[in-house]
C-alpha cells in the first residue's frame, strides 16, 4: 500500500453588491495558499521513500520553505531538490537553486529517503512560507489594473454558490532535471523523479553530501578489514589510506557499500562473504586517476562476484519499471558469461525469462549472427543476453573499445526498454536500441537481487567465468528519462576519469 495525502482546493465564490456613490479599491494584501501532494513511493523494513508535490495557488513567490512535522518518529537520511533540515519531528525543506521561484499555478517537486520503526504515517499537515497548505488562498490577489470610480447602482445579491469538487488524479509527468554544478548522478536521477535505490563505486562519491564510505579492503597478513570513505563530502576516494593499510601485504575488496542509504552493499559470492563459491576481487590490480585524484577500480577476473538481496530494500520487483548506469572499461572484458550489473534472482539460479534485468558488458555473442567482436553493451534478461528487442542480431550495436565506458540500461517492465552506450570521457550516449521487449519477457519478473561481475546463476556452487572493470554505478526506480540519462553521462565526462 502506497499511503497518499492530497489536499485539494475547495472553491467556493460569493458575489455581492452594495449601493455607494464612488468606491476607490484599497491596495490588496498579497494572496497566499499552497496545496500538498505527499506519496510513499515505496517502503521497507526500517525505511522509504516518498515525493512532495509542491503546488503554489497564491501569488508568485521567490524563494520557498516546506515545513512539517513527522507523527512516529520519522527520519529524513536523504533528499534531492532542496536542502533539508530536522530538529525531532519538525522538517524544514528550503529550495535548491534552481527551483526557488513559483508562479501562481506552479508545482514543483522534492523526494527523500528516510527511517521508521513501527509505523509510518502521512504527516497531517504542511505549510510553504508559514501558510498552512489548504487548498485555499488567504488574502487578497494582488492588483493588476488602476483602481477606478464606480457609479451608484442598485445591489443585485447573488446567493453563495459552493460547488462540489471532485478530485482527480494528477498524471505522472517526469521532469527534466536542472542539476546544479555540484550534482552528482543520484542527484541527477533523484532530480528527475527516478530515484537510486542502490548506488556504488570504489571512485568517488555518487551523491554530492555523501560522505560514508565506498568499499572495504581486507588484507592477507592479518585478515583485517578496513573502510575506504571519500577526501571530502561528495568527493573521490580515499586511495591514500588504502595504500597505507595494504603496504608491505595484498589486499581484496570484500564489500561495496551502497551509498543510497537504502543498505544494499555488494559482498562478494563466497567463503568468509555471504557464501558460495567466488572469491573476493583484488583491491590493487588497477589504479586510475578521478578528477586528478588516484582511485582504485574493481578489477574483475574469472571467479570473482558480489551479490546482494535486496527485495526487501527498494530494488524494483516484478513489472515495476527501473533503470540503470555504469562506467566500465573496454580494455578489460571477455566473453565469458556474464560481466553484469543490475537486478537479479534472489535464488542464484536461472530462474526463467524476466528474471533478471541487467547491464551486461563484453564479446559475447549469445545468440549468434554478431558483427564484429565487440565488447558490447547488451541486456541480460535471463535466458539471453540481448542486443536489442529479439534474439537476432540488432544492427544498430556497435563496439565500446575506449578505456571508459558509460552503460545504460532501462525497463517500464511491461512493454519497451532501452539500452544505450558511450564514451566516459567525452561526448555523449547512443541509443542502441530503443523498443519492445523481446517476445516472452512481458511482464518482466524481477525478483530484485543485485549482481555485479556474473550472471544471475552464479555462485552457490560455481564459478564465475566472465571479466571486466567497475568503477562506479547504480540502479533507479522508475525509466529515466531521456535528459536525466544526458545529464548523468555529462556529470561522468565531468568527473575526469583518466
Amino acid at each position: 500500500m502506497k499511503p497518499r495525502l492530497r489536499l485539494w482546493l475547495a472553491a467556493g465564490v460569493a458575489i455581492a453588491a452594495a449601493a455607494v456613490t464612488a468606491v476607490t479599491a484599497p491596495v490588496a494584501n498579497a494572496a497566499a495558499g499552497c496545496r500538498v501532494s505527499y506519496t510513499v513511493s515505496s517502503q521497507w523494513q526500517g525505511g522509504f521513500g516518498a515525493n512532495i508535490n509542491i503546488t503554489n495557488i497564491g501569488d508568485p513567490i521567490n524563494g520557498w520553505r516546506l515545513t512539517w512535522s513527522f507523527a512516529a518518529g520519522q527520519t529524513i537520511t536523504q533528499l534531492w531538490n532542496g536542502s533539508v533540515t530536522q530538529s525531532g519531528a519538525q522538517v524544514t525543506v528550503t529550495n535548491a537553486a534552481y527551483n526557488g521561484t513559483l508562479g501562481t499555478g506552479a508545482s514543483t517537486a522534492i523526494g527523500f529517503n528516510g527511517t521508521w520503526n513501527g509505523s509510518n504515517p502521512v504527516p497531517a499537515a504542511f505549510a510553504l512560507n508559514g501558510t498552512t497548505c489548504t487548498g485555499s488562498v488567504t488574502g487578497s490577489p494582488s492588483p493588476s489594473q488602476t483602481p477606478t470610480v464606480t457609479p451608484t447602482v442598485t445591489p443585485t445579491v447573488t446567493p453563495t454558490v459552493t460547488p462540489t469538487v471532485t478530485p482527480t488524479v494528477t498524471p505522472t509527468v517526469t521532469p527534466t532535471p536542472t542539476p546544479t554544478a555540484s550534482s552528482k548522478p543520484c542527484d541527477i536521477y533523484g532530480e528527475g523523479g527516478t530515484p537510486c535505490i542502490a548506488a556504488h563505486s570504489t571512485a568517488r562519491a555518487l551523491y554530492r553530501s555523501y560522505t560514508g564510505n565506498l568499499y572495504q579492503v581486507r588484507r592477507s597478513s592479518d585478515s583485517t578489514t578496513r573502510n575506504i570513505g571519500v577526501l571530502t563530502t561528495g568527493g573521490v576516494a580515499n586511495a591514500a589510506a588504502q595504500d597505507s593499510f595494504c603496504a608491505g601485504t595484498s589486499c581484496v575488496i570484500t564489500v561495496l557499500y551502497d551509498q543510497s542509504g537504502r543498505g544494499n552493499n555488494l559482498t562478494y559470492q563466497g567463503t568468509g562473504g555471504i557464501g558460495g563459491a567466488a572469491s573476493p576481487a583484488s583491491a590493487t590490480t588497477e589504479s586510475l586517476t578521478v578528477g586528478g585524484s588516484k582511485a582504485y577500480s574493481l578489477y574483475i577476473n574469472p571467479g570473482n562476484s558480489y551479490w546482494r538481496d535486496g527485495h526487501l530494500t527498494g530494488v524494483p520487483t516484478g513489472s515495476a519499471p527501473e533503470g540503470m548506469y555504469m562506467v566500465t572499461s573496454g580494455t578489460h572484458y571477455n566473453s565469458g558469461c556474464c560481466f553484469d550489473y543490475g537486478n537479479s534472482e534472489t535464488t542464484r539460479r536461472a530462474d526463467g525469462a524476466g528474471a533478471m534485468d541487467a547491464i551486461y558488458f563484453g564479446s559475447s555473442c549469445w545468440f549468434g549472427g554478431c558483427s564484429g567482436s565487440g565488447p558490447w553493451v547488451q541486456a541480460d534478461l535471463e535466458y539471453g543476453l540481448y542486443p536489442g528487442g529479439s534474439s537476432s542480431w540488432n544492427p544498430n550495436q556497435r563496439a565500446f573499445n575506449n578505456k571508459f565506458v558509460t552503460a545504460m540500461l532501462k525497463n517500464n517492465g511491461t512493454s519497451r526498454f532501452a539500452i544505450k552506450g558511450g564514451n566516459a570521457q567525452s561526448g555523449g550516449v547512443t541509443t542502441l536500441w530503443d523498443g519492445a521487449l523481446p517476445r516472452g519477457y512481458s511482464p518482466m519478473r524481477k525478483q530484485g537481487a543485485i549482481i555485479l561481475g556474473s550472471g544471475g546463476d552464479c555462485c552457490i556452487d560455481n564459478r564465475n567465468q566472465s571479466q571486466g572493470t567497475f568503477y562506479e554505478g547504480a540502479m533507479v526506480s522508475g525509466y529515466p528519462s531521456d535528459a536525466t540519462e544526458n545529464a548523468v553521462q555529462a556529470n561522468v565526462i565531468a568527473a575526469g576519469y583518466r
